[in-house]
Parts: structure tokens; C-alpha cells; sequence
């Protein structure tokens, strides 16, 4: 186990923002994490479990708590057979993306452009361009406070838009009530089942890539969308409206607090312009519901983690 102390936390996160962790633990073991929870937990501190810190603000103040990562031996693909997958979550969802590809299966390498970690993504519901992890996601295997190991079938993971029941209250997580995840298992269809093979979802894989380059600020620090797309229409044909539409109407791209900016890319997107703080991302993107609001009557929900303060 790595254990740090007082640990920025702008090394880890794709903002490049954020003050320092009182404790960094890097974990090889479930035991390793118990131990951790433990030593946690006898300081009354709470924890967070970082994948690659791509969805996630960490306050300029700092985590007063404890920071836990999991390790190399959380990062291993598992062959079961028949597209049947066993995937640790510090697994990087595109390397899996890409592996399944590989292999002929279809069903994930749409998500491959993705920088989190297969135990983020699982967390969040990750999903893009019609994919989404519980879609073929069929069990969840977790850690809870007791030490206990859960597996849960998908359908009781209470999967939804960018949610899942492993999400947590800041309140809860500071109670050490979160369970932790430790790998997913998912069933893929050969891609001959829908007239594919390989290189057809390599195909895919790269137009999907290429839509992202092009319509996302992957240059500049940015912790994805930062807000959830919006539910409309009637309850039996609901469909998603995409905020960048109403922050862009609402006049906002380019708009700056200190080094933060509405990307002028894309409006969904807030971007460390110019040695932005964390202080500065939390005020803009206050700034942008307030405004949407103003407008539209429509409030905007965070899709990115806040943590600390």
C-alpha cells in the first residue's frame, strides 16, 4: 500500500485544480482497503474512492479526509467466455473498450473515448453516443463498510441517467456508509450477431473518437459535461435535451470567472483557461444555472462531483 500525506489533489484530476488531500492511499488489496476504511474511520474522517478524477472538483481548501485508489491488482480484464467479461475497476473503460474490440464484441466500444475507470463509470452510468455501462453491465460486485462482499445484478444497481445506487449523499460518505466497487461483469454480443466484425466497430469506435475531438475542448483541463442533460417531453416519451443548447442561447460561451471559462467549443464544457482555482470552476458553473434560470425557467443539475470545502 502507498500511503501520502497531504497530497495535492491537482495532480489528480483532469481540472489540474484542487487543494490537498490529508491522506492518499493507493490499495492493492481488499484487506489493504479495510485497513484503510478502519484507519479512517477511528479519526472520524471520512473517505473517497478517486478513479482517474475526470468527473470530479476538488475544493481549493482541500479533502480533509481520506483519498483511496485502487492499484494494479484492480486493473485485470477476465475472460469468462462467450463475451462474458470480469472487469476490475481501476480498469480504464477504453482500454477495455479497445480489448472488447479486439475480440469481436460489440456492445462497449462506443464508450471508449471515456477517460475514466471502469468503477467511475459503473458509479456514474457512464454512457455516449447510445451506449451506456448498465446496458450490458449484468453484475456489480461491492465492498461495504462491515467488510461484507455484495454481488448485485444490474437490475439491482438501480441504474439511471449518469446514476447509480452506489452514488451517495456527501453526508453518508462522511459517515463511511459508501460501498466501494471492485469490478462489473458484462455480457457482449459477437458483432456478427448484428452483421459486424472487427474492424466495423473499430470503424465506429474512430467516428465516435473523431466526434468528440471535434466537438469537445480536449485541449484545455475540463472534467467533461458539466451538466446532465435535461428530461422533457411526456412521461411515456420522455427525451433529453442537451444543456450546452440553453447555456449557448443564453449567451454564455466564453464567459470567464478568474482563469475559468465556458468553453467556447462546447457550452456544456467549463475549462481551466488560465490557471483557473477551484473556486473559480464552482463560482461559473453557479453562474451558468443562475443565468439559464434567469432565462429559461430551466435549472441545471451538476453532472461533476464536488468534493471538499
Amino acid at each position: 500500500m502507498v500511503i501520502l500525506e497531504n497530497e495535492p489533489m491537482s495532480r489528480h484530476t483532469s481540472f489540474k485544480v484542487g487543494g490537498e488531500a490529508r491522506y492518499f492511499f493507493k490499495v492493492e488489496s481488499v484487506d489493504e482497503i479495510l485497513d484503510v476504511r478502519k484507519r479512517l474511520a477511528d479519526q472520524n474522517l471520512p473517505f473517497f474512492v478517486l478513479g482517474n478524477g475526470t468527473n470530479l472538483l476538488v475544493s481549493d481548501k482541500g479533502f480533509g479526509g481520506g483519498i483511496i485508489t485502487l492499484g494494479k491488482s484492480f486493473s485485470e480484464v477476465q475472460d469468462l467466455g462467450n463475451g462474458k467479461f470480469k472487469v476490475g475497476a481501476g480498469v480504464s473503460l477504453g482500454a477495455f473498450a479497445r480489448k472488447s474490440i479486439k475480440m469481436g464484441y460489440s456492445g462497449i466500444h462506443k464508450l471508449a473515448g471515456i477517460p475514466g475507470t471502469l468503477g467511475g463509470a459503473i458509479y456514474m452510468n457512464a454512457g455516449a453516443y447510445g451506449q451506456e455501462i448498465c446496458q450490458t453491465c449484468v453484475e456489480v460486485e461491492s465492498l461495504d463498510a462491515n467488510g461484507t462482499v455484495h454481488t448485485r445484478t444490474a437490475a439491482q444497481c438501480d441504474f439511471g441517467y449518469r446514476h447509480s445506487g452506489f452514488q451517495v449523499s456527501s453526508d453518508d460518505r462522511a459517515k463511511g456508509q459508501a460501498e466501494i466497487i471492485l469490478s462489473a461483469t458484462f455480457q457482449l454480443e459477437p458483432a456478427e450477431m448484428s452483421g459486424k466484425d472487427s474492424y466495423t466497430l473499430e470503424t465506429e469506435m474512430q467516428e465516435c473518437m473523431a466526434k468528440r475531438k471535434a466537438s469537445q475542448p480536449l485541449n484545455m483541463p475540463n472534467a467533461g459535461s458539466t451538466f446532465k442533460r435535461l428530461d422533457v417531453g411526456a412521461e411515456d416519451m420522455p427525451q433529453q435535451i442537451a444543456p450546452g443548447y440553453y447555456i449557448e442561447q443564453a449567451g454564455l460561451k466564453g464567459h470567464r470567472i478568474g482563469g475559468a471559462e465556458v468553453s467556447t467549443v462546447h457550452a456544456n464544457f467549463i475549462v481551466n483557461a488560465d490557471n483557473a482555482t477551484a473556486s473559480d470552476i464552482k463560482a461559473l458553473s453557479e453562474y451558468v444555472q443562475q443565468k439559464v434560470f434567469e432565462k429559461f425557467g430551466i435549472q441545471l443539475k451538476r453532472e461533476i462531483i464536488l468534493l471538499g470545502g
